[in-house]
């Protein structure tokens, strides 16, 4: 697979849109993104790390773009091998925070405190869909940064974010604060999704958008496993309990073995079982990323 880096016209439509958090470059054995002015390398070769690092060096200088520090992490088989991105270009005393914007909305971004610096590139369109849906009350489940809710709280819903690490919710109330959105209409779990969604359902609770973005593997506290290609199905299942007729509930997942028709297979079953029925959507192709990768998307909107 080989994208290329991406073409000046399509880095002036990025900047016009405010957004400078984008993929540069993908190509078989690697990608390059860039968060503001900082550039992330993603390499499972060595030598593709070398091949694009030289090359991304060509390209900024052909169109103008100016490079701030290059961070590189290596892309290991097994999740649990992933370590943070290391600099490799840079001020060794600069601290290793940032902060990137997407459609005006600003993303803290870390490249100190664990593999991913923060915010998923591939969801981009998925949290534009959000925005042009503008729920009145969201459910993000693995909510991460919480970079969906800070979407969809810039257009006014309040949000319920779950996630079993008390560390990336702190970091997603200061993408809030980011923002200049108040966090008091808004509620922060930290929890297996697992266990709250039951406990959701027998309060009543209802949402009109739902993100179910798992993982590939998690581990709670407890130490019970998430593996998704064993789980999925009953996440979704409970989650359909907490869906509000006419809502939407995003599907998506990194996980190579479920892409977008095995997805779809996945959700008609579970419709079936829970006794619901929805139309499907698929997201718009993303510009600067080849088909077939990222994140495989579909939006469901159950009637």
């Amino acid at each position: 697979m080989n994208f290329g880096w991406i073409n000046a016209m399509l880095l002036r439509d990025f900047h016009a849109e405010a957004t400078d958090a984008y993929r540069l470059c993908t190509m078989e054995h690697g990608w390059v993104e860039c968060f503001g002015q900082d550039v992330l390398i993603s390499f499972r070769k060595v030598l593709t790390r070398e091949r694009l690092l030289t090359e991304l060096q060509s390209w900024a200088s052909s169109v103008g773009f100016h490079v701030r520090r290059v961070f590189a992490r290596f892309v290991p088989r097994k999740n649990q091998q992933r370590e943070p991105p290391r600099l490799v270009c840079g001020d060794p005393a600069e601290t290793l925070e940032t902060i990137a914007t997407e459609r005006h909305l600003r993303f803290g971004i870390d490249f100190g405190t664990g593999y991913s610096p923060g915010l998923f590139l591939d969801q981009r369109e998925n949290r534009r869909y959000v925005r042009h849906l503008a729920p009145a009350r969201m459910l993000n489940c693995f909510a991460y940064t919480c970079s969906f809710s800070v979407s969809a709280a810039s257009v006014g819903a309040t949000t319920l974010n779950v996630d079993i690490s008390k560390k990336y919710l702190t970091r997603g109330r200061e993408n809030f604060a980011l923002n200049s959105l108040k966090t008091i209409d808004h509620r922060f779990i930290v929890d297996d999704v697992r266990m709250v969604l039951p406990r959701l359902a027998r309060k009543g609770e209802k949402f009109d958008v739902i993100i179910l973005d798992p993982p590939t593997f998690s581990r709670a506290p407890g130490g019970k496993t998430f593996q998704i290609e064993h789980d999925f199905e009953n996440l979704l299942i409970a989650a359909l309990q907490l869906a509000e007729r006419d809502s939407h509930l995003l599907l998506s997942t990194n996980c190579s073995a479920l892409r977008e028709h095995a997805l779809e297979v996945m959700a008609r079953y579970c419709l079936k079982v829970a006794r619901r029925a929805a139309t499907f959507h698929r997201p718009p192709q993303l510009p600067d990323f080849p088909p077939g990768a990222g994140a495989s998307s579909i939006w469901l909107r159950l009637r």
